[in-house]
């Protein structure tokens, strides 16, 4: 209720905001989600979790690169909801 109020305070310009990162959530997911048909060890599950974090920290500065830090950290929670699901099973 709160983020209506702001949105109809601000405007429009704030809601093209906040939808134009979803992007970098969707596109990380798709392709991990393809990934997931690939039947890829937990160990390599890991490794990618491991170079998102690593992309992630080292991205953020860089001054050019800092706008797309959403990807490799989206990269790293998607892949760590994948290895917690697949330890469950």
């Amino acid at each position: 209720m709160i983020l209506v109020i702001i949105i109809a305070l601000r405007g429009r310009s704030m809601l093209n905001r906040a939808l134009g990162s979803v992007w970098g959530v969707l596109l990380p997911g798709a392709i991990l989600g393809g990934l997931t048909f690939a039947d890829l060890s937990l160990d390599t599950w890991k490794a990618i979790i491991v170079s998102g974090l690593l992309v992630t920290s080292g991205m953020i500065w860089h001054k050019q690169l800092r706008h797309f830090v959403l990807l490799p950290s989206c990269v790293a929670l998607v892949s760590g909801i994948l290895v917690i699901l697949m330890s469950l099973k």
